[in-house]
């Protein structure tokens, strides 16, 4: 017996009930940022990687706790980050002199060449997400990214 339903033109489509919602987008951006991150910047490290050698590039010997919460990380995963970091020899962890639970960060050598690479390919990645605004449209939009991140911030810490 052959199935009577005509074959569909084409897929079905998010209802406007979704597309209308900023987490839907947030989370269709983030996705494509995520697939382009990885073909166009490094398939390896990823972005709170990143995140992470750059603020130790920037505060080296700051605490892990501390630089979780500068690269928007909680603590536990900030952790794992640390431990696989120090594991490829990009990240040196030292215990703190005065209090033995605080680990220190520190770039290794292999660190910094990592991070020198890969911030020249981020940057890259960043003018092709950014290339359809001209450059007073990119500065607007990203200071209403930084807005919209730390109001959702907010709302997170007060839940």
């Amino acid at each position: 017996m052959t199935d009577p339903t005509p074959p569909a033109q084409t897929g079905p489509e998010a209802p406007t009930a979704l597309t209308a919602a900023p987490g839907y987008q947030v989370r269709r951006l983030y996705q494509a940022y995520l697939a382009v991150w990885a073909r166009e910047v490094d398939p390896v490290l990823t972005g709170p990687q990143f995140a992470v050698l750059q603020t130790v590039e920037a505060h080296p010997g700051q605490d892990q706790r501390s630089m979780a919460a500068a690269v928007a990380l909680d603590t536990s995963t900030m952790a794992d980050v640390a431990r696989r970091l120090e594991n490829r020899g990009l990240l040196a962890r030292k215990t703190a002199a005065a209090d033995g639970r605080r680990k220190l960060l520190y770039l290794t050598d292999a660190g910094k060449e990592a991070l020198q690479e890969a911030n020249h390919r981020a940057r890259r990645l960043d003018k092709i997400l950014l290339e359809s605004f001209d450059e007073a449209e990119r500065e607007r939009f990203v200071v209403e990214l930084k807005a919209l991140a730390d109001r959702w911030e907010e709302l997170a810490e007060a839940a």
